[in-house]
């Protein structure tokens, strides 16, 4: 009996000469149009579809694949005496191998000014019907969908034959492959459209296994894009809790702007800095908590040269992260060989969702992308900032909102002084900020502050006023918030309302 092999392609990388190694096999190849005439351009003797099933493709290729002849020949059991008398009074022929990838629907939406029609045409149907049809009959039939599979699937064949295990591989990855095309189609549509969101739809590809989690008896893997993101090129391998905190750094590090450094330590900021220049910037973010900042992540959102790269070689961090490094500064970076560099690839604080896993389910929200608006902030005290306190409010209210609560941050100059992060009281918060500052020799006269939620009683804001700050930042909507603006103006300092809360938990 004859043995026919499927091929229809839109990746058609390495399709040629794996049409030519099933010859060696005496299998017959089937292909749809564009495929068939890549085949045969490359002297790969082939039968068109249409050819097989005496019906042409219609509707500009819209029809192609479906139709008994094709799909029979893909779904009879082969140890099913009636599905084998079926199969042979309907001319039905095996195909016993099935090469499918679908349609670039995801390349196509990431196009810029897409239309809708467009995107519809890349929607493939006949394609993840093929593909569905040979996973299910995996006890008979090889469904491969993806270039990289090629190699090995020929080089098992040279060795005899297919087995069960690879059939049942190659199963579980086409259905996964559809599964993740359906994810991309459905949540393009449903934004496209302006539906709500019914289903939470995650699929994303292994991207790489971590040696270990949080703790080395936690296992860990990174799903998804993570690579589009950031280019881990020196180092060790990038770890769990270093993925955690590079994202941290870059998140904090792209709100506050041009020439900002970040130094961050378990997801919080042990120093952040706007400077005049990246090494102003990281001498200024250092100076915050120097101690902290051994073994932490340092990003940045400019190059790092030479200068910047001597003062960080200094002392010993885990990640150092920009967009760019100059030649002279990876030629000194790159002396210790374990410190991984990070190039940042793109923007990272763009509209999306964040989940955290919860018993039974996925907890989510939006991502907190809102930021403090000047022209809606409201000054709640008998004294109103300066415009450089009104400068290092902004920068405080930033680094608060990406601070562990109960927050509270210092700031002058654009440069952090004391942080307080991640307390059960916003008065521990106050006074583990102001301890860290004095542990480092940093005056916090004359210094404003952020706090990320509201002051429930006056004695949060006391604290910090005995502290030394002019000036605070906060949300506002307090039952009390009388009495913490009376405290405010009894001191003879400036307060500013933001109607925004940050908690970070």
């Amino acid at each position: 009996m004859k043995k026919y092999a499927l091929i229809s392609v839109s990746d058609k990388r390495g399709i040629v000469d794996f049409a030519k190694a099933l010859l060696k096999f005496d299998y017959e190849i089937l292909a749809t149009g564009n495929t068939a005439k890549l085949l045969s351009q490359n002297l790969v003797p082939v039968k068109e579809v249409s050819d097989l099933t005496g019906f042409p493709e219609i509707f500009e290729g819209r029809v192609k694949t479906l139709h008994p002849k094709i799909f029979g020949g893909i779904l009879f059991r082969r140890d099913n005496s009636e599905d084998k008398i079926q199969a042979e009074e309907n001319s039905i022929l095996p195909i016993d191998i099935v090469c499918v990838n679908l349609y670039p629907f995801v390349q196509t939406i990431k196009k810029e000014n897409v239309s809708l029609d467009d995107v519809i045409e890349n929607i493939d149907i006949g394609g993840p019907s093929l593909v569905r049809a040979a996973a299910k009959n995996y006890k008979f039939v090889s469904i491969l969908t993806n270039p990289d599979q090629y190699e090995n699937f020929i080089s098992e064949l040279e060795r005899g034959s297919i087995s069960a295990k690879t059939r049942e591989q190659l199963a579980v990855a086409a259905f996964s492959y559809t599964s993740n095309y359906d994810t991309h189609i459905a949540n393009y549509l449903e934004q496209r459209f302006e539906f709500e969101k019914s289903h939470i739809r995650i699929n994303e590809k292994l991207n790489r296994k971590l040696r270990y989690g949080e703790n080395p008896h936690q296992s860990a893997k990174v799903y998804g894009s993570f690579d589009d993101y950031f280019e881990v090129f020196h180092g060790k391998e990038i770890s769990y809790n270093n993925i955690l905190d590079l994202i941290a750094a870059a998140e904090l590090c792209e709100e506050l702007g041009d020439n900002a450094c970040t130094l961050i330590k378990h997801n919080n900021a042990a120093g952040a800095a706007i400077g005049a220049y990246p090494l102003d910037a990281y001498l200024k973010a250092l100076k915050c908590d120097p101690v902290s900042a051994f073994g932490g992540i340092v990003a940045f959102n400019n190059e790092v040269d030479e200068k910047t790269a001597e003062k960080l070689n200094e002392i010993f961090l885990e990640i150092i992260c920009a967009p760019s490094f100059s030649d002279e500064a990876l030629a000194i970076l790159k002396k210790k060989k374990d410190r991984r560099l990070v190039r940042k690839l793109k923007k990272i604080n763009e509209p999306g969702l964040s989940a955290r896993s919860i018993p039974g389910g996925i907890l989510v929200q939006d991502k907190d992308l809102v930021t403090f608006n000047k022209d809606n902030f409201q000054i709640v005290t008998n004294r109103k900032p300066t415009e450089k306190e009104l400068e290092d409010l902004t920068f405080a209210w930033i680094v608060a909102k990406h601070t562990k609560s109960n927050a509270i941050v210092f700031a002058k100059d654009k440069a952090t002084l004391g942080v307080g992060a991640g307390q059960m009281s916003r008065l521990d918060s106050a006074k583990i900020a102001y301890m860290k500052a004095k542990e480092h020799g940093l005056d916090l006269k004359n210094s404003v502050a952020a706090s990320d939620a509201f002051f429930p009683f006056a004695d949060g804001l006391l604290e910090i006023i005995k502290c030394g700050a002019t000036a605070v930042i906060q949300p506002g909507g307090s039952v009390r918030d009388q009495e913490v603006i009376d405290a405010a103006n009894q001191n003879n300092i400036t307060m500013v309302f933001t109607g925004i809360r940050h908690f970070k938990h």
